[in-house]
């Protein structure tokens, strides 16, 4: 990871964006450290707060790009399952949309958002509030304590 450090912002974006993919990442560690290394601790979150929720969308988009009848092919899960699925999707898609900062399941919930056809906009909305309100608890407490 300390290869990306030598990027700077960009290095902070790309590390950012693919934590929020299905590749594994972890931005937070990444994010303090820059913090505590002096960067502009605005830049910081504005910048990983972007990366963060776009690599987010594009999860979304893969979702997207999905068809409901592959999660009966592929994972067995009856019809039925998956209406459910999609109606819980449908009325939390603001509260999925603001989780899928948690780390494990926030990938998966981005993927579902887009696979049930979750509205883009609220999706993309209050999933960058979620992620930037981790970010802002990272940095302030990066700060707080170093």
């Amino acid at each position: 990871m300390t290869f990306w450090f030598g990027f700077g912002y960009w290095g902070l974006f790309f590390v950012s964006f693919l934590s929020a993919t299905i590749i594994p990442f972890s931005s937070d560690a990444f994010v303090a450290t820059m913090v505590a290394l002096k960067f502009n601790a605005g830049w910081v979150f504005i910048i990983a707060s972007i990366g963060n929720t776009l690599g987010g969308m594009t999860n979304y988009y893969i979702g997207k790009a999905g068809k409901t009848e592959w999660i009966n092919k592929y994972l067995r899960i009856s019809d039925n399952k998956i209406q459910k699925a999609q109606k819980y999707v449908q009325k939390y898609t603001v509260l999925s949309a603001l989780f899928t900062w948690l780390p494990g399941i926030g990938d998966a919930l981005a993927l579902v958002l887009g696979l049930f056809k979750a509205n883009v906009y609220k999706v993309l909305l209050f999933m960058l509030i979620g992620k930037a309100a981790r970010y802002f608890v990272i940095i302030f407490l990066t700060q707080l304590f170093i």
